[in-house]
């Protein structure tokens, strides 16, 4: 998969737009957000998720849109819209399939589309997938191929950035992986990680998840006994700490 990739970044929050900075600096770049007011602050110099300078934001030779005539000729398309939950406590699918939509109407033969947005395991292959067929008409890894790459960034972190950060990496067929992992490679100095599938590569995003969220809401719980008996939660941790196996979490927000 030799060829010289102009890339499309489908949502500019704070997931897509910092890594359609870094995208820039090395491709030609097309970052599509359906929300004008936000196309319209970029535009301005204004990120208001606080994860890229105004300085970087001015620097960025990146082409910013809510048309979708303006990615049409892209050929690798990187989808980073979010996935929460509904109020059943369920994977919200929409900003996905409506991304997979558009994406599918515009796909051409060979175009790569690779996916950061955090679903369950099969979800690029068993939901995303489908819906490209469909629009486009092409025929999966015939014509078109898929990556997986989750993201991993920590908002409000200023110490782990995008470019420090190793990224997880996956491709629908061995020369899709190779093109995915050598192209986050360009941009990542922490590396890249190759996993054997598209579904290994969403599970340990999964998982990173969990393992984060279970061990801070203990903590939060512990926190809370702790109050009751008059000890200082970070005394307590700081003590605790000095065992090598010890894992170092506090108290936050977890969800």
């Amino acid at each position: 998969m030799n060829r010289k990739s102009k890339i499309g970044i489908i949502g500019l929050g704070y997931i897509g737009l910092p890594l359609a900075i870094e995208l820039s600096k090395k491709y030609p770049t097309v970052g599509f957000d359906k929300n004008r007011d936000r196309i319209s602050q970029l535009k301005d110099g204004i990120d208001k998720t606080l994860e890229v300078e105004k300085k970087e934001l001015n620097e960025a030779k990146i082409t910013y849109t809510t048309e979708i005539k303006d990615i049409v000729d892209c050929n690798t398309y990187i989808v980073t819209v979010p996935t929460p939950v509904d109020k059943y406590n369920k994977p919200d699918m929409e900003s996905l399939a409506s991304a997979s939509k558009m994406v599918g109407k515009i796909l051409n033969a060979g175009d790569v589309v690779i996916y950061e947005s955090t679903v369950y395991p099969g979800a690029t292959e068993e939901f995303c997938v489908p819906i490209l067929e469909k629009e486009s008409g092409l025929t999966y890894n015939t014509d078109f191929f898929c990556g997986y790459s989750p993201e991993r960034i920590n908002p409000g972190d200023k110490d782990h950035r995008l470019t420090t950060i190793k990224k997880v990496t996956s491709g629908s067929n061995e020369n899709t992986a190779k093109f995915v992992d050598t192209l986050y490679n360009s941009i990542v100095s922490a590396g890249t990680h190759k996993a054997s599938s598209i579904a290994i590569a969403e599970a340990s995003k999964v998982i990173e998840n969990i393992q984060r969220d279970v061990n801070i809401a203990l903590i939060n719980e512990l926190s809370m006994i702790f109050n009751k008996l008059e000890l200082d939660t970070n005394e307590v941790l700081e003590a605790a700490g000095t065992k090598w196996n010890f894992l170092p979490f506090r108290p936050g927000l977890v969800g």
